[in-house]
């Protein structure tokens, strides 16, 4: 239950923010175009709050969290009085009308980079991009990566973690071609580089671990097997594991690392194994049977419902890298680090469209959800991360030369600039049944796409 609410509060939290910044850049720049704003709403449907300020903008917040709009005198099909013209955004200028509807997704990009100002100012914790394995057969074994090797430019781009690393693989999906990394072995100062040749990249297998696919497997220290939480109604909880407790033996097999755990728990569902525990000072025998569930890959499996210590879990020293800048500098790092998600972003769209990448990869609400309460859980700075990625998601979809999105109506104005006379009604009405047309399916593949993640 506790999860099911901090994943609704996530959501809820991370639409209303970015929602509010998207039409506050609408509004903002209505007024100062001299716009008078009717009704500013946070959400659809039935207003749940509202109350007007002194230039009789009624602000609302609505029942279905799912969008907003900014309502302005004079839009397409309202009749205005000549008294009121000068205040009608059907009377401004095209490059006005231009300024405030291109204001809405051009806010939601500087307000993620305004994020990530505050988190590269604040301290940006991360993992260095050391490789922890080989697998065998693999690409990166044909290249002759080494474990210990530490990453630290792909294709010329310096990658200070294993975020840096995914983004430049994430960015060559469908691609092929060769792959430059520059590495420095363990114990050296000097770097050597590996080549990989990509064929068709990723090409639908585009929810696969990039690195996995490589053959990389990025170095994380031994998990000792020592309990951190159980969860409710589950094997652990229902057959008398609690936080704590160290699994010494799983039938008489010593362990060494939560790993082996869990890996004899997943090869067992519905067998009875006797473990061996330590409990603070005692050690106890206990009989725990995996329940049965179904992986979408392994198949039937056995889950009993408890998550390690991670408190526990060392690094070596160095290994943890605080990327903290100062004030100006942070500015700089954060322009940098959300034009390289745009740029993945508008890459990504263009792939889908030619058929590069799959259309499976497109997501609505639910999986928003999802993600929003996983990194609301890992702490605020992952949630800032989400919310700034997601905002940049945002400012670009609607930048979209689609008609009904903000970038169709941008597009509109840029034929009336062209051609000095604005688009025709008939014109303007096929574009937005085409472009209403084209949102709703891709709303419906979205939705589908989320119950299939289900």
């Amino acid at each position: 239950m506790y999860s099911l609410l901090q994943t609704v509060l996530a959501f809820v939290v991370t639409l209303g923010v970015l929602i509010f910044v998207h039409e506050y850049g609408h509004f903002w720049v209505a007024r100062r175009c001299g716009v008078k704003v009717l009704r500013f709403s946070i959400g659809f449907g039935q207003p749940l709050f509202t109350w007007r300020d002194k230039q009789d903008t009624e602000f609302a917040i609505a029942a279905i969290p799912l969008g907003g709009y900014v309502k302005m005198l004079g839009e397409p099909g309202a009749d205005i009085p000549p008294h009121e013209q000068s205040q009608s955004f059907a009377h401004k200028s095209v490059f006005q009308r231009f300024a405030i509807v291109s204001a809405g997704p051009l806010v939601n990009l500087v307000f993620a980079v305004f994020l990530y100002w505050l988190l590269f100012l604040s301290g940006v914790t991360s993992v260095a991009p050391i490789v922890g394995s080989v697998l065998p057969d693999t690409l990166a074994q044909q290249a002759g990566f080494q474990k210990m090797d530490e990453i630290v430019a792909v294709d010329g781009r310096e990658t200070e973690t294993w975020d840096d690393v995914m983004l430049e693989l994430v960015s060559r999906l469908g691609e092929s071609g060769d792959v430059r990394f520059a590495v420095r072995p363990e114990g050296q100062s000097a770097t050597e580089e590996r080549v990989l040749t990509l064929d068709s990249w990723m090409t639908g297998q585009e929810k696969e671990n990039p690195l996995r696919l490589l053959g990389l497997e990025p170095f994380y220290p031994t998990i000792p097997p020592v309990i951190g939480e159980v969860e409710a109604g589950m094997a652990a909880d229902r057959q008398g594991l609690k936080p704590g407790d160290r699994v010494l033996a799983v039938n008489d097999v010593e362990l060494v690392s939560w790993d082996e755990w869990v890996t004899l728990i997943r090869a067992n569902p519905m067998v009875t194994m006797t473990l061996k525990i330590q409990r603070g000072e005692d050690v106890l025998a206990l009989d725990v049977t995996p329940d049965a569930v179904m992986d979408d890959k392994a198949g039937r499996i056995g889950r009993i419902g408890a998550r390690p210590d991670g408190s526990l879990v060392k690094y070596p020293e160095g290994m943890i890298r605080e990327l903290q800048y100062g004030p100006l500098d942070s500015v700089a790092k954060a322009f940098d680090y959300a034009w390289s998600r745009i740029v993945l972003t508008v890459s990504a769209i263009g792939k889908m469209v030619v058929g590069k990448i799959s259309l499976d990869n497109i997501s609505g609400p639910i999986t928003i959800a999802k993600v929003a309460g996983d990194s609301a859980s890992y702490g605020l700075e992952s949630f800032l991360t989400f919310v700034a990625y997601l905002s940049i998601s945002l400012g670009v979809l609607n930048l979209l030369p689609i008609p009904v999105l903000d970038g169709g109506h941008l597009m509109y104005y840029l034929v009336e600039m062209v051609k000095g006379s604005p688009v025709s009604e008939k014109a303007q009405a096929i574009g937005n049944s085409l472009g209403l047309g084209l949102l709703m399916m891709f709303m419906g593949l979205a939705f589908y796409n989320d119950l299939m993640g289900l």
